[in-house]
């Protein structure tokens, strides 16, 4: 139990921290947007004023999926409302697959932090999305057991984005990088650090083979 409840609390306080920095690029870029100006193209913002329909192409969707994905993990609430669960699930696989891509395309060609960003964001995008292609198939053949695992795995990269923050911070506070560096071995480091916990997670709760309540 208390095992679950440390879960929990580290998946809201990390959402949160994704959502924050959501809110907070809205809040920066759609002056800018509007007025039809842009800032200096070496800033960190410029990318996301320059190529909006990319850079909201995986923020919009990654928020929907953010929402949802915690009710298609959250056991009591598939339990009592099964229909829900089948529709908010459909959903969240969209949602999550198109803000993938996008990710993989934003951070292929506009990774702030180089190179090095880079190949995170396409490596760990890549995964996202594939995790989130193996879920789906195994929910059509009424594998809840594969797409529940499949789902935690999805999830734990998403909130990796949240990680992400910290460790940037932290590099650039303690390791004293600047926020090009930082970024870069930020995304691999929290990135790294979620696929792996998912796999612990998974093998020290492993889920009944025999569990019912299929969806899809």
């Amino acid at each position: 139990m208390a095992r679950r409840v440390g879960a929990w609390t580290i998946i809201v306080v990390l959402a949160g921290v994704v959502l924050f920095f959501a809110v907070a690029r809205f809040v920066i870029d759609i002056p800018f947007i509007t007025s039809g100006t842009r800032p200096d193209p070496p800033s960190f913002d410029f990318r996301y004023v320059a190529y909006p329909w990319l850079a909201y192409g995986h923020i919009v969707p990654s928020i929907v999926f953010l929402v949802l994905a915690p009710f298609q993990l959250w056991r009591g609430f598939r339990n009592r409302h099964l229909k829900w669960h089948r529709r908010i699930g459909r959903l969240a696989i969209v949602s999550g697959v198109l803000s993938g891509i996008f990710a993989v395309v934003f951070g292929f060609f506009l990774s702030y932090g180089g190179a090095l960003q880079a190949g995170a964001a396409v490596l760990f995008g890549t995964w996202f999305v594939a995790a989130l292609s193996i879920a789906h198939r195994a929910i059509r053949r009424r594998d809840v057991r594969n797409h529940r695992r499949w789902m935690i795995r999805a999830f734990a990269a998403a909130i990796a984005v949240g990680t992400i923050r910290l460790w940037v911070g932290l590099l650039m506070e303690v390791g004293s990088l600047d926020l090009r560096d930082a970024m870069g071995v930020g995304f691999w480091l929290a990135f790294a650090m979620h696929v792996v916990a998912a796999e612990l997670w998974l093998r020290w709760r492993p889920m009944p083979s025999g569990v019912a309540g299929a969806s899809g």
